[in-house]
């Protein structure tokens, strides 16, 4: 949900195609919860291994009509090309399954800090795995990060798990897939065809060994819930990887706030979760390290 650093930017300027296709994507990721809030009785296993499954047709098809299934084709026969790709599609399932979790727990509003936070901390893993000087303002930001993560941790007895795993675990599939020599629909896919022969396996324990499966027995609703898991899932990734590629990186970075601001107001309004006085101090120092990470970026941006 926040800027995926393997998609390829390649305008120097925005285009209102792309505009409108990253503002969609966004969009749809942000009522994402709404859609995870009604599988909630179905277990964050059984969903991710449908939201894996039902992702291979959907990107083969996307794959197939634009014409780029030869590099599938090379990837599957390329032993390292396939130890990358299981290395990125183990940690996007990390952040999966702690999000489809956190949603059906009633813990929305750990989700939005953990997508709030994430841009900070891949500016600080950027520090420390690439040796990046840090600007001021973005020292500033991380700061201001850590002092929430600090408010969270005293209030609550204890580190914010959710929000931390949600935020490293991107931020890390971020890092590794920019090193994945394919597209990000190529690589989408070969994460999902790699996480599919578990996820098959899984279903079928469930359907056929233990009978506790969702997709058969438990009647049609939840049948659709979990076909529709794969659109959920494919469809604003690919959406977000055209998009990307006609806009400015600074729009994205400024654009990539919707989703965990929509998750806010959905766990707020509709989910009804307590904001509590922890999160009432935690939320407005982030959204100001957020400010500074923008106009640091911004800067740069003009500098180039």
């Amino acid at each position: 949900m926040s800027v995926d650093a393997t998609a390829p930017i390649i305008k120097n300027e925005d285009s209102p195609r792309g505009f409108a296709f990253a503002l969609t994507a966004y969009l749809l990721w942000g009522f994402l919860p709404i859609y995870m809030k009604a599988l909630s009785h179905i277990s964050p296993a059984e969903v991710i291994a449908h939201r894996v499954l039902w992702s291979v047709p959907i990107a083969g098809l996307v794959l197939l009509v634009l014409g780029r299934t030869q590099e599938i084709r090379d990837a599957l026969r390329s032993p390292r090309m396939i130890a990358m790709a299981t290395l990125t599609a183990a940690l996007i399932t990390v952040n999966w399954g702690t999000y489809v979790w956190a949603i059906g727990a009633g813990h929305s509003l750990d989700a939005a800090i953990g997508y709030f936070i994430n841009p900070l901390i891949s500016i600080f893993m950027g520090s420390v795995l690439l040796k990046e000087k840090l600007r001021p303002m973005q020292m500033a930001a991380i700061g201001l990060a850590a002092i929430a993560v600090v408010v969270l941790i005293v209030d609550g007895g204890g580190m914010p798990w959710i929000a931390l795993t949600l935020a490293f675990s991107w931020a890390f599939y971020a890092f590794f897939r920019k090193t994945l020599p394919l597209g990000p629909n190529q690589g989408f896919l070969l994460e999902v065809l790699i996480l599919s022969i578990p996820a098959i396996l899984y279903i079928l324990y469930l359907e056929l060994v233990t009978g506790e499966g969702h997709f058969i027995e438990t009647g049609w609703s939840d049948t659709a819930l979990l076909l529709g898991c794969g659109l959920v899932t494919a469809l604003p990734l690919m959406i977000y990887a055209n998009g990307a590629k006609l806009l400015k990186l600074s729009t994205i970075g400024i654009m990539q706030y919707i989703a965990p601001t929509m998750i806010f107001l959905i766990a707020i309004f509709a989910f009804h979760e307590p904001l509590g006085t922890a999160r009432m101090i935690a939320f407005p120092l982030i959204w100001a390290g957020l400010v500074l990470y923008t106009l640091s970026m911004l800067k740069a941006t003009r500098g180039r």
